[in-house]
């Protein structure tokens, strides 16, 4: 008799357990199911959100701009490079002003030109530092006879440090 009741003991409290253990994984499976939406739902927006920026102001993707160099006899793979070449090439100068940085270095390095984004056929976007100072300008473009590589800048800003 002490045995039946002994095991009869034993069986509801492994079956309490039991049941307790399997609501707290459900609970815990419902909580990932629903973090898991929320999450699928945030990588469709970034998805959306990419493709409506993917057309934002980038050469590479600027279908027009690409088309316009390419009627003019470039290769588009060799002509970007080309381009940010020479931009780069500008910062080797032996003066006390960057020949296109419309701003003098208020420390003892040179303004030097350190990214480069072309935005389409006719404009550059680069930004330039003397490592305290910084700043943004925006360029136009041209080449005249294949080679001769002409820049204007159009606007400059400088940010304070």
């Amino acid at each position: 008799m002490y045995l039946f009741i002994f095991t009869l003991l034993l069986v509801i409290f492994q079956f309490v357990n039991s049941k307790n253990i399997i609501e707290s994984y459900d609970e815990k499976l419902t909580n990932y199911m629903q973090k898991n939406t929320q999450l699928k739902d945030s990588i469709q927006f970034l998805e959306d959100d990419k493709t409506t920026n993917l057309y934002t102001f980038r050469f590479d993707t600027n279908d027009d701009a690409m088309t316009y160099w390419e009627n003019q006899g470039y290769r588009i793979a060799e002509f970007v490079p080309f381009i940010k070449d020479e931009l780069m090439n500008l910062n080797i100068y032996d003066t006390d002003d960057h020949p296109l940085v419309p701003y003098a270095s208020m420390t003892d390095n040179k303004m030097l030109i350190d990214q480069v984004r072309m935005l389409n056929h006719k404009w550059i976007i680069a930004s330039f530092t003397d490592g305290t100072y910084w700043g943004e300008m925006l360029l136009a473009y041209d080449i005249e006879d294949k080679k001769n590589l002409k820049f204007k800048v159009i606007e400059s800003i400088l940010y304070q440090p």
